[in-house]
């Protein structure tokens, strides 16, 4: 559907979902009922049992419609109650990996590496805000003037990161698809990710136990090599300390750790270096960070240098240079000495490895090795670089 972008919301043409084949009015019948439905009470996880909760509904507001609008109908009725409204037939496509909602009618999809506008829309401000708090109420999350930012897993692997005016003029919501499963070295090269001897030498990294930092933007494959990364460690004992978990349990021996936001009177929350400061104390051979954001970066490079070497982690750079940097200003904010930071940093991280983004390809830029020089900075030497 192409709509003028000057037009005003309100006359804008509505969207081919449920509120089309159902009027506002007569499905906010239907849901009245359910809420009278035993059935329907066993929940929104019981997808099944709901289609035949609101089938019988539409029966008894004496819906007649043929059998594909009808099925139509039940399925959207069934995203928004127990899904993500308008957004789910997109999500039901394998290729996309990213939704960018920026209002209610303004959606766009990645497919492949490439962001494309898609022809669905919410009502309004309203209905999208009430589908996002439904889905993510399941997970106890809250989504309102009092948080008006939110970053929630919902079950299946869709990571939504959510903001309410005043942030942005209007509610918008990024969802991301994450990858369940590991990928092979043979998936990788194949993807033209990491080559083969490539492989060869990130995998002899890792058997080494060096200290690895995956760094690169947003969307350029870093969760991904990590993942793959970690498959690789053997029989160590593993902790994986995430804010939301995209790892997933590559290795034989891995304990994944979990961050915990504050609840709504600011109590109960549990950071990244919180954990970090305790998994010290689970006997890890190896420490890995999904992300590095902040403080926690001092705990992990005061850990890589006492013991626990061959530990790894991400960080968004756009560089093997730029992610000292950023590793360096970090472990800043724990208030330890700029000294002391330059000298942990030199001892800690022994590899970089750079990744880029271009359109769909995601790959592997360069390695590079940083040796600890004992009168100056460490000194950067590349050990391969993309032809």
């Amino acid at each position: 559907m192409t709509t003028p972008t000057t037009a005003p919301r309100e006359a804008r043409v509505a969207p081919r979902t449920a509120p089309e084949l159902l009027p506002v009015e007569l499905r906010d019948r239907v849901m009245a009922r359910l809420a009278d439905d035993a059935e329907a009470a066993a929940g929104p996880a019981d997808r099944p049992a709901l289609r035949r909760a609101i089938a019988r509904a539409l029966a008894a507001e004496g819906v007649v419609l043929s059998p594909q609008v009808w099925a139509r109908a039940v399925r959207d009725l069934v995203d928004e109650l127990a899904g993500l409204g308008p957004l789910e037939q997109l999500l039901r496509d394998p290729d996309v990996t990213d939704v960018c909602c920026n209002g209610p009618d303004d959606i766009w999809v990645e497919r492949r590496g490439e962001l494309a506008r898609v022809p669905v829309e919410f009502e309004d401000d309203a209905h999208l805000v009430a589908v996002v708090r439904r889905a993510i109420g399941r997970v106890g999350a809250r989504w309102d003037p009092g948080h008006p930012l939110v970053d929630a897993r919902l079950p299946g692997g869709i990571r939504v990161h959510a903001v309410l005016p005043p942030i942005g003029p209007t509610p918008a919501v990024t969802l991301r698809r994450v990858a369940t499963l590991t990928p092979t070295w043979d998936d990788l090269a194949a993807a033209g990710t990491v080559p083969d001897d490539l492989g060869d030498l990130l995998r002899q990294l890792v058997d080494d136990r060096r200290n690895l930092v995956v760094a690169g933007r947003a969307g350029a494959g870093k969760t991904t090599l990590l993942a793959r990364l970690l498959a690789g460690v053997g029989d160590d004992r593993v902790v994986v300390i995430e804010d939301t978990p995209e790892l997933g349990h590559p290795s034989r021996h891995c304990l994944p750790l979990q961050t915990v936001l504050p609840s709504a009177d600011g109590t109960g929350g549990v950071d990244a270096e919180e954990l970090l400061r305790n998994a010290l104390r689970m006997r890890p051979d190896r420490l890995v960070v999904g992300e590095v954001r902040g403080r926690e970066t001092a705990v992990l490079l005061q850990a890589m240098n006492t013991g626990h070497s061959g530990s790894m982690t991400t960080v968004h750079a756009n560089g093997a240079e730029d992610a000292r940097v950023r590793l360096e200003g970090m472990a800043l904010l724990a208030g330890i000495p700029l000294a002391a930071v330059q000298a942990q940093l030199d001892a800690a991280v022994d590899v970089v490895v750079a990744m880029d983004r271009t359109g769909r390809d995601r790959r592997v830029a360069q390695v590079v090795e940083f040796v600890s020089s004992p009168r100056d900075r460490a000194v950067a030497h590349s050990l391969w670089v993309r032809k």
